[in-house]
C-alpha cells in the first residue's frame, strides 16, 4: 500500500517520465549510449539542468555497492528483473517498480534475468558522475 507522499512522488516521476519520452526522441538523435567502465553499465543522458539529471541505464550484470554523498536518486525499472540491496534491505525488482534512494544510502543491484535491466534514473541535484562512492 502506497502512502500519500509516495503516490505523489510516483505521480511526479510518471509525469517526468512522460515528458522525458519526448526529450529522449530528440536526444536519441544527438547522443549515443556511453559504457560506464566503473559501473559496467550503458548510460544515456536524457535531460539535465542544475536541479536534476535524468538517465536511461541498461544493466547487463549488475552494479556494485555504492552511495551518493549529495544526491538522491529515483529509479523506475522499465524492463528486466533483479535483486536490489538498499541499505540493510534486499528485495526483488521488476518492470514498473519505483525505487527511491535517499542520499547517503548504500545500494547495489544484481541482474537475475537473461536480458539487461533497463531503468530511468533521476538524480537530484545535477549529477556529473563525481558523487558516486564505491563500497568494497
Amino acid at each position: 500500500m502506497l502512502c500519500c507522499s509516495m503516490k505523489r512522488n510516483l505521480l511526479l516521476l510518471l509525469i517526468l517520465f512522460s515528458a522525458c519520452k519526448v526529450k529522449a526522441q530528440i536526444f536519441n538523435k544527438l547522443d549515443s549510449m556511453v559504457f560506464d567502465e566503473q559501473s559496467k553499465t550503458n548510460v544515456k543522458l536524457l535531460a539535465s539542468d542544475s536541479l536534476c539529471s535524468t538517465f536511461f541505464i541498461t544493466i547487463p550484470i549488475g552494479v556494485n555497492m555504492h552511495y551518493h554523498v549529495f544526491h538522491s536518486e529515483n529509479v523506475v525499472v522499465t524492463e528486466g528483473t533483479g535483486i536490489m540491496k538498499l541499505g540493510n534491505k534486499e528485495f526483488v525488482i521488476k518492470k514498473g517498480d519505483l525505487i527511491v534512494i535517499p542520499k547517503g544510502t548504500k545500494h547495489s543491484v544484481i541482474n537475475t534475468g537473461t536480458n539487461p535491466i533497463k531503468v530511468i534514473s533521476v538524480q537530484s541535484p545535477y549529477f556529473d558522475g563525481k558523487d558516486r562512492v564505491w563500497v568494497d
